[in-house]
């Protein structure tokens, strides 16, 4: 297996754990208010990469350099946008609204990456993101009509940010060590959402901020973020974004959305209908036509 084929597998798998955990973590904001509940997420991925660099390739903090710690930033800033205008998004439209206005960024990836990495938009690249797209809708809405709503355009800001995240990830994963450039990135996501949420949210008094934080949901999905989930699945994709296109990550994080629909479907109680079935088929097409008919990455 080459490592473009080994980058797409991983990033699959980061896929898989971003969708199985949805519940979780969706458990866990009811009762902890999302943007606090992100801080703490990320600034503990943060730590918990810079105690793996510490202990294990701490020669890798030399590389870090003033302009790396302004690209670390940008990455940051512009995951920070995908959280922060989703859950902020949520409050003014429906989840199907969301989910589906979020994947959309499976389309807008290949446009950025033809503007910032001359990277051709192929025949099979636009087929394969218009068939996530497609199957994003029938997963999402399983046969009730697109509603608009105030809410839709915080939401596409969202979709935005987590286009130009993969975009860009393209652009400065091949020139820094992976480590260090995703443990500062998470600290950018943490510090933000954290000032966001002093802002933003009621967290009442101490003792009851502290009684939230000890609730076994909560401890239980903070544990599942913090490691697998935000320290090691940025990891994965700043190190396989040196080995595959923007356009084939956008189209495997499309998987997403049909690892939580079958989640739901196993754990959650929930049903799984006709047109989301055909929803997360179109999807796996799109894809499996990426993985197989996309050009190789230009070598960075």
């Amino acid at each position: 297996m080459n490592r473009s084929r080994f980058a797409d597998l991983s990033l699959l798998i980061v896929a898989a754990m971003w969708g199985c955990t949805f519940l979780i973590v969706q458990h866990a904001v009811r009762v902890l208010p999302p943007l606090a509940f992100n801080g703490i997420r990320f600034v503990g991925a943060a730590v918990l990469l810079a105690l793996i660099i510490t202990a294990f390739y701490r020669g890798q903090w030399r590389a870090v350099s003033f302009r790396m710690l302004l690209h670390a930033c940008l990455l940051g800033l512009f995951l920070f946008m995908g959280y922060a205008f989703q859950t902020v998004g949520l409050l003014y439209t429906t989840t199907s609204n969301a989910g589906f206005i979020t994947g959309l960024s499976v389309v807008l990836v290949p446009f950025l990456a033809l503007i910032l990495l001359k990277h051709p938009i192929s025949r099979y690249t636009w087929l394969s993101a218009l068939l996530a797209a497609c199957g994003l809708y029938l997963l999402t809405f399983a046969g009730s009509a697109f509603e608009m709503n105030r809410g839709d355009a915080l939401i596409f800001l969202c979709a935005i940010g987590f286009a130009l995240h993969i975009a860009y990830t393209g652009i400065f994963a091949p020139r820094y060590p992976a480590l260090p450039l995703a443990a500062l990135q998470m600290a950018v996501v943490g510090l933000l959402s954290l000032i966001g949420s002093l802002l933003f949210e009621d967290m009442g008094p101490a003792s009851q901020t502290v009684q939230r934080l000890l609730q076994p949901e909560v401890l239980w999905a903070l544990a599942v973020s913090i490691g697998p989930t935000s320290a090691f699945a940025f990891w994965i994709q700043t190190v396989c974004q040196k080995y595959t296109s923007p356009s084939r990550v956008a189209v495997i994080f499309a998987m997403e959305p049909v690892f939580a629909a079958l989640t739901g479907l196993w754990f959650g109680g929930e049903t799984l209908g006709i047109a989301a079935g055909a929803g997360c088929l179109f999807i796996f097409a799109g894809m499996i036509l990426a993985e197989l008919k996309s050009a190789p990455p230009a070598v960075q």
